[in-house]
């Protein structure tokens, strides 16, 4: 569904620095996979999906979107970053429906659908409370349905469980496998944990240091669906050892 091929990207800092962040690098993901992203801070992990996203455009290299290059990229993607940003003067209904409304879409059948789905995201009972009163989970799962509510094939995921203490992010990760199942997007998650990449993932790329490139792609071949025994079973521990020893940790 979307292809990277050998794309470079630079920034100018201060009008005279010339950063490379992005040196070559090519991904593809096919339509209904989950695929992670794993790297260093700073290798370009987020320019990457800025590119992908239509927000930058690259200095070398080509996107395509289901195999075109020339494709118009941006507002054909559903994007979330690590941060939820929601916005705090509208309730969390509201919140999701930006999307749509932005969108010019039947805003009726959309306020029919974010409620419908309100339980399945753990948001039942709070349609009319604004950001501040959510817990941070809370607000992550919101800004996820958020981005599924844009109706769009394609996510980009980038470090939504970063900010999360352990043993939510550890659950949080189970329940966007329950969702993916469900909805059966296609997924692009960037993450710097090894096993959320591993737990997640249908195929795991790894990129190294800056200027970023793909170092190793690695193909996960574990059932589905998952739970968290699978991360003591002995081909996980093979998978960490593989991307580890890729990352160069």
């Amino acid at each position: 569904m979307i292809a990277v091929e050998d794309v470079s990207k630079s920034f100018r800092v201060n009008g005279s620095v010339l950063i490379q962040a992005l040196d070559g690098a090519s991904l593809h993901v096919n339509k209904g996979e989950f695929v992670t992203l794993i790297g260093p801070s700073g290798c370009g992990k987020s320019t990457m999906l800025n590119l992908i996203c239509g927000l930058m455009e690259p200095d070398s290299g080509s996107i395509s979107l289901d195999g075109d290059a020339s494709a118009q990229r941006l507002g054909r993607v559903g994007y979330m970053l690590q941060r939820d940003l929601l916005l705090p003067w509208r309730s969390l209904l509201d919140n999701l429906l930006l999307g749509p409304e932005v969108r010019g879409q039947d805003m009726v059948e959309a306020r029919q659908l974010a409620l419908s789905l309100l339980p399945l995201f753990g948001l039942e009972g709070f349609a009319d409370v604004y950001p501040a009163a959510l817990s941070i989970g809370m607000r992550q799962r919101a800004a996820l349905l958020r981005t599924i509510l844009c109706r769009q094939e394609l996510l980009l995921l980038d470090e939504p469980f970063g900010a999360l203490d352990a043993l939510t992010r550890r659950t949080m990760r189970t329940w966007l496998l329950t969702v993916w199942e469900r909805f059966k997007q296609t997924v692009l998650f960037v993450t710097h944990d090894v096993d959320e990449a591993i737990y997640l993932a249908d195929r795991v790329y790894a990129m190294s240091a800056r200027p970023g490139h793909v170092v190793h792609e690695l193909t996960i071949d574990l059932p589905r669906p998952r739970s968290d025994t699978v991360i003591v079973e002995p081909v996980f521990n093979a998978y960490r050892s593989e991307l580890l020893q890729a990352l160069g940790v």
